[in-house]
């Protein structure tokens, strides 16, 4: 039996998608590069870190999980690794931390998708079938920021394939899609999600603009260093008209949304701006997931 599952005992009732979101409120995301996969005791991040995030008034840990160079040549997840993510969901759900489990391998994912699929259902299918008794609080997201040859006509076939491997073994487990181009907001009108699935949270990420928001960034070369304000009427409009076509999807559709990444990057001059950025995102269906752009 995993640590998971001895720490927190059989999976509770399963929970709609729009009270799950609900619950989810600020979170933040965490573990994208520590050392701690690969060495625990190289761990940059402390799961006592987990109280300090949970009293400093966050309710998701979004989980980010680079899987891939964690198995071997027939696809199996390192022991060793999943050892690990026991440790880290236990000690989140200890603290009554929404848990969502992020695979976050879209970089290579996006250039090289034959490769990728055989390790993405794979990954699935083992993470499926060891959590399959977890507390609800632990939240599945299929993939972060499909992209590049991972195409409309591509993803909707791929998200069928892997919420099919999801529910052998999580038949009402919540999971989280989102549509290409980063989690665009402007293409969940292409994202065909299964219409019998109701424990589907649909997700988007938002950095306009970029020229803003990943300012300074070192991984963004086509960005500006610094020196960039955001605030003014026109922008303010751009904000509340792609709010608004979400709003729409998701009352046309009727699934919950999640804002799972948003923000700016920490090295714009322009702090007031930056507030303003973060305060300007609207509410109502829209649940705010916080950011660190370091683990993106």
């Amino acid at each position: 039996m995993s640590l998971v599952l001895a720490a927190v005992g059989p999976a509770t009732a399963s929970v709609s998608p729009h009270a799950q979101v609900k619950a989810m409120a600020r979170g933040v995301n965490i573990l994208g590069y520590d050392p701690i996969w690969r060495d625990p005791a190289q761990a940059r991040f402390r799961l006592d870190h987990l109280a300090r995030i949970k009293q400093g008034g966050f309710d998701t840990v979004r989980v980010n999980l680079h899987a891939f160079e964690h198995m071997d040549r027939e696809y199996r997840l390192d022991p060793d690794w999943l050892a690990t993510l026991d440790k880290v969901i236990a000690a989140a759900l200890a603290q009554k931390l929404t848990v969502i489990l992020d695979e976050h391998n879209f970089i290579a994912c996006g250039q090289e998708m034959d490769a990728c699929r055989p390790r993405l259902m794979a990954f699935w299918r083992q993470i499926g079938r060891r959590y399959k008794d977890a507390d609800a609080a632990v939240v599945f997201e299929i993939l972060n920021e499909p992209n590049g040859q991972l195409t409309d006509v591509v993803w909707n076939k791929w998200l069928v394939e892997a919420l099919a491997v999801i529910r052998e073994n999580n038949p009402t487990r919540n999971v989280i899609i989102g549509p290409v181009l980063w989690n665009n907001i402007e293409r969940l009108n292409v994202l065909n999600l299964p219409k019998g699935d109701r424990h589907i949270i649909a997700t988007v990420h938002y950095y306009h603009p970029m020229e803003f928001t990943h300012q300074g960034a070192p991984w963004s070369t086509n960005t500006p260093t610094v020196g960039i304000a955001w605030g003014t009427p026109a922008e303010r409009q751009r904000l509340k008209s792609d709010f608004a076509l979400v709003q729409r999807w998701a009352k046309a559709e009727d699934r919950p949304i999640l804002l799972g990444e948003f923000g700016a990057y920490d090295k714009g001059r322009h702090a007031f701006a930056r507030r303003l950025y973060r305060r300007s995102c609207p509410g109502g269906r829209i649940q705010r997931l916080g950011l660190d752009l370091l683990a993106i």
